[in-house]
């Protein structure tokens, strides 16, 4: 049997050709996809998270029908270190970034025309100011794609958290758009797209761990973090990461997180290392205004966390855990002692 040539090997097919079904409507899983042929294809295909459905076989090969199903990694800061402001009105950032197991799903399917979006949080916009729907809509005038796409983001990850929720998600539709409509584009092209919607949508292409420097979108890859059990604490506020970098402007830190100490740790792999060089000059900054960030984070190093730090811009707070029965201890102690979303995770290696 021949493989997709846009998604890989399949690890499981099972291909019945059969009489045409009414209205050309096909049992797809547990969904129904309506596509203009006269035979039915059944099959499971998972490659790499990226879950697909809507195969056909042609003499040419498989041909790709419609749905992508794709799951887009939340983000946290090891380090995270301001340089200055640029000309163009951005920071110069220097920070260490890395992929946790918290995502949210994002189902795309190829429709006749335009971008249809839905998401299942109420409050979140499904417009145009939605970094996701900005993402489908830069690859689809770069590449003069003709076809709509909708687009439905099944939400996990608090929004305006310091965990970079929103450039998951356009991360998630570009390299899921990429498969659907078979570009075949490879990750450094995805990545140059991703940097005109957002800073921290490359890395969020890429994942895993990672080195990121300029506005946040010059990215070096490090070797990955051994296994770490995450432990991410939301309280009920947002905070704007445009107001953050501005009060830092205010009142710069007199004290920067040592990178170079972090990338030794993590080449060596000595998660107490790790642990030891977290460092974020806009936690004094939020943790001004939002002082529970403070308290989250004792609550997590009293339950035995190896470390705890605010997340980008916060307001989220994570600590880290070499075994889950620890992570699980941190969890139930500031879920008693703080009004938070709180979710235990792993590390999580590169998307690409």
């Amino acid at each position: 049997m021949q493989s997709c040539p846009f998604y890989g090997q399949l690890f499981f097919c099972v291909a019945g050709l059969s009489t045409a079904c009414k209205n050309n409507k096909f049992d797809v899983g547990n969904d129904k996809v309506e596509k203009n042929v006269s035979m039915r294809l059944m099959y499971a295909a998972k490659v790499d998270k990226i879950y697909t459905e809507g195969f056909i076989y042609k003499k040419s090969g498989w041909m790709c029908l419609g749905v992508i199903i794709i799951e887009a990694n939340a983000k946290i800061n090891l380090t995270l270190d301001i340089l200055g402001k640029r000309t163009d009105g951005y920071h110069e950032v220097a920070m260490v970034m890395q992929s946790v197991s918290l995502h949210d799903t994002i189902r795309l399917e190829k429709i006749r025309q335009g971008i249809e979006l839905t998401v299942d949080q109420p409050g979140l916009a499904a417009d145009a100011t939605n970094l996701a729907w900005r993402a489908a809509r830069c690859l689809m005038d770069v590449h003069s794609i003709q076809e709509g796409v909708r687009i439905h983001i099944a939400k996990r990850i608090p929004i305006a958290a310091g965990l970079a929720g929103g450039s998951a998600d356009a991360a998630g539709v570009l390299r899921g758009m990429n498969r659907l409509f078979g570009l075949g584009l490879p990750p450094e092209a995805l990545c140059e797209l991703g940097a005109q919607i957002g800073s921290d949508v490359p890395f969020c292409i890429r994942g895993g761990t990672m080195f990121a420097s300029g506005r946040g979108e010059a990215l070096e890859r490090l070797p990955d973090l051994p296994s770490v059990w995450v432990v991410l604490a939301k309280p009920p506020v947002s905070v704007s990461t445009a107001w953050a970098y501005q009060s830092y402007d205010a009142a710069p830190a007199r004290e920067h997180p040592d990178n170079p100490a972090m990338l030794a740790a993590i080449a060596a792999g000595r998660l107490e290392d790790v642990g030891r060089h977290l460092g974020n000059v806009l936690e004094a900054v939020t943790v001004q205004k939002y002082g529970e960030i403070a308290c989250i984070r004792q609550w997590m190093l009293e339950a035995g966390a190896l470390a705890a730090m605010m997340s980008g811009s916060g307001p989220t707070v994570f600590s880290l855990s070499a075994d889950e029965e620890t992570a699980r201890r941190v969890a139930r102690n500031v879920s008693s002692h703080a009004d938070a979303a709180v979710f235990v995770a792993q590390t999580a290696g590169r998307a690409d």
